[in-house]
């Protein structure tokens, strides 16, 4: 009978551990990676349903507040180019 402790013990003891150790250690070097991924999936998620709450109470969202600043800019534009035109139009003989 072998005496615990013994060299044959230990080496059964790393060949069972150690591929465990081998899954431990790729599975930690994975896990930065997984919880970039889920921390993108989980924050755009949570952004969409944030958005639909503040539509719902009929708050406006900084995506509606620069759509909208936009749509004045321009319909601003378009007005000058409009008074230029009919200014022109005037000054003309």
């Amino acid at each position: 009978m072998e005496e615990p402790g013994s060299p044959s013990d230990l080496e059964r003891l790393v060949a069972l551990i150690g591929p465990r150790l081998d899954e431990l250690r790729a599975f930690l070097d994975e896990l930065p990676t997984r919880w970039r991924g889920d921390a993108l999936r989980v924050g755009e998620g949570s952004r969409r349903r944030l958005q639909d709450v503040a539509h719902e109470l009929g708050l406006v969202t900084r995506e509606d507040w620069d759509e909208l600043e936009l749509r004045i800019a321009q319909i601003e534009h378009r007005l000058r180019l409009l008074e230029n035109a009919a200014d022109a139009d005037a000054d003309r003989p």
